[in-house]
């Protein structure tokens, strides 16, 4: 389970190669890839081909199915996870209510059909990693059963993630809620972000090697614009795209000469753990200094809040960041989702 949850990770940091924020939408909304009309439809853009697909609802979803664990978060953040039926890969969720009631309905390459069917969904939301549509949402739009794709996890701005929070609200008949849970996140982050030309950025080393691949995240990344904002700058990091890159270990011990602290170094919560994973790593200077992982929420099942409620919240994981790279500038509350390697 812990493999499966680390090839997710490696995925989805891959996946945003290729895909093209559109621009800033008029009404000031910060996400990419979705809309809300006048009238009521969501519409979702595909950042692969431009492709898009609206759904009008006729009445409030009151019975869903997740085929990703971040949607729950929206969900619970407006008080509406009960209409969650359905989940893919119920051992990841992190919220206990959800967890224990929800059935499992299977993963992409081999979803359970006829459980999927048997829950009556209004509606199943999932995503696609390419601009080619895959065989279980074809063969689940055949078997009359209404399918959204969403791509919230491309989006390469937080607030933008947490803006998904609006179309849940629209499907769900909580617009209202959604509408002010997203302008109290909207608002707190942007009170928290240190401007573009704050002093004394810290230097960030990210993640550690996943197979033989180190993922960097490119500059406009998800997670390099959370340390961006944090007063922070990714090592390594392209600029001016979202595209991630790899590097080697001798690269990366390189980068950890110029680092002040290392993040997400894999599932690794002490030093010791950390130098057993590569010989090399032991010697990497930056491991004497702060090392900081967001695995404070992770279950032994294998989920992590951190990309469950953690998509809703983006000012939390902002808050903890300010604290790892600033304390000067910390409110004092304690780490949410991180936790010192030690």
């Amino acid at each position: 389970m812990k493999r499966l949850w680390l090839t997710c990770l490696a995925v989805a940091a891959f996946a945003v190669a290729g895909c093209t924020a559109r621009p800033g939408r008029a009404d000031g909304g910060r996400a990419a890839y979705f809309d809300l009309t006048d009238d009521g439809a969501v519409v979702t853009v595909s950042p692969y081909d431009g492709t898009a697909d609206t759904l009008r609802p006729d009445a409030p979803v009151t019975s869903l199915v997740c085929m990703s664990t971040s949607y729950i978060g929206f969900l619970e953040e407006i008080g509406a996870e009960d209409v969650i039926t359905g989940v893919s890969g119920r051992n990841f969720v992190t919220n206990g209510d959800v967890r224990e009631r929800a059935a499992e309905v299977g993963y992409e390459a081999a979803p359970d059909y006829e459980k999927i069917l048997s829950l009556h969904p209004d509606l199943v939301v999932t995503y696609t990693v390419s601009s080619v549509l895959p065989a279980y949402i074809v063969k689940l739009r055949s078997l009359g059963i209404r399918v959204l794709i969403l791509y919230e996890h491309l989006e390469p701005s937080p607030l933008g993630k947490a803006e998904y929070v609006r179309l849940f609200g629209a499907l769900t008949g909580r617009t209202a809620q959604a509408d002010s849970a997203f302008a109290s996140v909207k608002s707190r982050y942007e009170a928290l972000a240190l401007p573009a030309d704050a002093p004394d950025r810290k230097k960030v080393l990210i993640n550690i090697p996943y197979g033989d691949q180190w993922y960097i995240p490119g500059a406009e990344n998800y997670l390099s614009r959370l340390i961006r904002d944090a007063g922070g700058e990714v090592l390594g990091a392209t600029p001016g795209t979202g595209q991630s890159t790899t590097i080697s270990v001798e690269k990366a011990y390189a980068l950890s000469q110029q680092a002040d602290v290392w993040l997400h170094p894999g599932l690794c919560r002490t030093r010791d753990e950390l130098r057993s994973v590569h010989p090399l790593f032991g010697d990497f200077p930056v491991l004497g200094k702060s090392v900081y992982n967001n695995i404070r929420r992770y279950r032994s099942g294998g989920g992590n809040d951190f990309w469950e409620s953690g998509a809703a919240h983006p000012e939390r994981i902002l808050e903890d960041l300010i604290t790892i790279l600033h304390p000067e500038r910390s409110g004092g509350e304690g780490l949410r989702y991180y936790l010192e390697v030690e």
